[in-house]
């Protein structure tokens, strides 16, 4: 198995996905929306309380970049030993209830870091009826083992929290069957859910999904803000310890001026994702 280091620049897609309210009243639950009190958070688990119209994560856009299933090849490589490492997200405009976006994923760079190797992708997503530019999310998995090919090892990350308190310290728990409801938004990886799969790769059981703690993390951000989910314009964030379905997330915020800076760490204070930051649209707190 071998990874294929000229594979940058190739290109998937592109393929039609479609999604509907039920869709996003899923994909809230299995962040964790309404789990701390069922009725904190109605505009994002239901669509009929009374003064309270539905809304979306708007992360639940890097689902649909998975759910349809592009896979720019970069050779044959062992699924078991791939590691979701960073994801970023840009929302040119706010994303729907419910729509239709043909999504286009393109490999962005193959980094050589030692240990193994760090493959990037972009996915664009356009909406069908209008052919504007929706959003795009920018992957980056890892895989143990790959590196060692005498590649570039990509550019490097110099963000620090600032050198203060957070603004916001907000705790969240998650679900022992967490992974069990998050993967019904589309990400069926037995990492997540089998354990012999799961053992294979390493881990002593199935560990959580990284998208969710990352949804996780961003709808936290976006309730401490007091901000309503539309305004989010962009959140990236880097992957640095598998989560375990049943931690307790603490999310650390620090703003400064339109930037929003997070941290997610478990109970013992290790880290979990870093190098977190968000940005927002203009509009009204809620």
């Amino acid at each position: 198995m071998t990874i294929d280091v000229d594979a940058v620049g190739r290109t998937a897609g592109p393929a039609q996905i479609s999604w509907n309210s039920t869709d996003a009243l899923l994909y809230a639950l299995g962040v964790g929306a309404g789990q701390d009190d069922p009725a904190a958070e109605l505009e994002l688990t239901t669509e009929n309380t009374e003064g309270r119209a539905q809304q979306i994560l708007p992360t639940y856009a890097i689902v649909l970049s998975q759910k349809a299933g592009l896979r720019a090849g970069y050779g044959d490589v062992d699924t078991s030993k791939i590691v979701h490492a960073q994801q970023s997200l840009t929302l040119h405009q706010p994303l729907p209830v419910e729509g239709s976006v043909l999504l286009t994923q393109t490999i962005t760079g193959i980094h050589d870091k030692g240990s193994g190797a760090l493959v990037t992708t972009d996915t664009e997503g356009v909406d069908e009826k209008s052919g504007e530019l929706l959003f795009t999310a920018g992957g980056g998995a890892f895989i143990r083992g790959e590196g060692g090919f005498g590649g570039d090892r990509g550019p490097s990350s110099s963000w620090n929290a600032p050198d203060r308190k957070p603004d916001h310290v907000v705790k969240t728990a998650t679900r022992p069957d967490q992974t069990l409801l998050y993967r019904l938004s589309g990400d069926r990886n037995p990492l997540h859910s089998d354990p012999a799969f799961a053992a294979r790769g390493g881990f002593d059981r199935p560990i959580l999904h990284g998208l969710c703690t990352y949804g996780t993390t961003a709808r936290v951000l976006l309730r401490a803000l007091g901000v309503a989910p539309d305004r989010l314009a962009s959140i990236t964030g880097r992957f640095t310890r598998p989560v375990m379905p049943g931690e307790t997330l603490t999310v650390s915020i620090w703003s400064e001026d339109d930037s929003h800076y997070f941290r997610t760490t478990d109970s013992e204070g290790n880290v979990l994702l870093d190098r977190g930051m968000a940005t927002l649209r203009e509009g009204d707190t809620v």
